[in-house]
């Protein structure tokens, strides 16, 4: 009975606080609608710059051929290379063409012909997947104009995300990290709030229970996260028509013991927390680490070995893959039990630690 109360008085607070039941439903809009297009690692449209030394009609259609792709934007036909090179310098254009003289007539009559690309590579990523675009470009032209194929083709077929769709691999995350933020900076501001405005003192007095104290903590939050998640599954429905394959009851209950798990580590910063200011930039510290060591842009298995076991303690690291397992591959109750076993481990360290933080005493 007293545990009903308790929770009814967190309900009754987030009523009564201006923000937070706003922020219940704009924080999600924002995410979806902004995050999926910002969060994009797809390299598109990049500036190119061509310089078409053989002027013949072969060398107009190739150039005709990279710029009608979506993965350039022909800014520029410069008469010469060291016209061309001032561009990358200038920041006009990421990558530069260079079409030999006499390009056609060594194509027809199959011999080698070589042609230059220079790209800006200070970022690295975009550099290289830029080459590499324009380099299947160019060879698919001559492939269709001179039928110079290779004699092995390469016959592809990309699982799960057939049209290697990036908002697909994004979206399962984002909803992660949307929880994150919600359900880890909330809770983190909860009972130190209650200590800067001198409620905490009268709960103190009072016989209840450490464990039914931040028990009536965790449900509400746990309730808003849900909340939340709904908000995210429809938005993801609605605007880009993404949906799980897997069951949304399992979204649903791996997302509950997520949820449980950022707040008892939000209450457990608020716990040791004196001020909401030092309480939030304690939480902001460990939320960046979390959500950069979790597999987010970086597949974990791509990081140094030192990295890969900072994300081993990682929830963030779990709840992602178990989300784009579910939303992608359709995976089922069996397929998770590893990591859902990993899960409940953060969750009861986190909640016991919540507990025992706890000191219902002043000092």
């Amino acid at each position: 009975m007293m545990l009903r109360y308790l929770i009814e008085k967190e309900f009754k607070q987030m009523r009564r606080n201006p923000i937070i039941p706003r922020l219940i439903v704009i924080f999600p809009c924002m995410m979806m609608i902004l995050m999926p297009w910002a969060a994009n690692l797809e390299i598109k449209y990049n500036n190119l710059c061509v310089v078409d030394v053989d002027h013949t009609p072969l060398s107009r259609r190739l150039v005709e051929k990279v710029a009608s792709t979506d993965y350039f934007n022909l800014v520029d036909n410069a008469p010469d290379y060291g016209t061309a090179f001032s561009g990358i310098e200038k920041g006009e254009a990421d990558i530069v063409l260079e079409i030999p003289n006499h390009f056609e007539k060594a194509l027809l009559a199959g011999q080698p012909v070589e042609l230059q690309v220079s790209a800006n590579a200070i970022n690295g990523t975009k550099g290289g997947l830029g080459t590499s675009y324009l380099s299947s470009v160019v060879e698919d032209f001559v492939t269709q104009e001179v039928g110079a194929a290779s004699a092995a083709k390469l016959s592809l077929l990309y699982l799960y995300n057939p049209h290697l769709d990036y908002k697909k691999f994004m979206v399962p995350a984002l909803l992660v990290v949307m929880l994150t933020l919600i359900c880890g900076f909330l809770p983190a501001l909860n009972i130190v709030g209650e200590k800067e405005a001198g409620t905490i003192e009268q709960l103190n007095v009072t016989p209840i229970g450490k464990s039914d104290f931040i028990l009536a903590k965790l449900i509400p939050y746990w309730l808003v996260g849900l909340v939340v998640l709904t908000f995210g599954l429809l938005l993801s429905w609605g605007l880009y028509g993404i949906v799980p394959v897997g069951s949304l009851w399992l979204i649903y209950g791996f997302s509950g013991v997520f949820i449980l798990t950022l707040s008892g580590f939000g209450l457990l910063i608020s716990n040791y927390s004196s001020t909401m200011q030092q309480s939030m930039f304690v939480m902001f510290f460990f939320l960046i680490i979390f959500i950069l060591m979790s597999g987010l842009f970086t597949p974990v298995r791509s990081m140094p070995e030192w990295a890969q076991w900072i994300s081993a303690f990682n929830p963030l690291t779990y709840f992602i893959k178990v989300m784009r397992m579910l939303f992608l591959k359709g995976c089922t109750f069996a397929d998770l039990l590893p990591l859902l076993g990993r899960m409940l481990c953060f969750m009861a360290a986190f909640a016991v630690a919540a507990v025992w933080s706890y000191r219902k005493t002043n000092g």
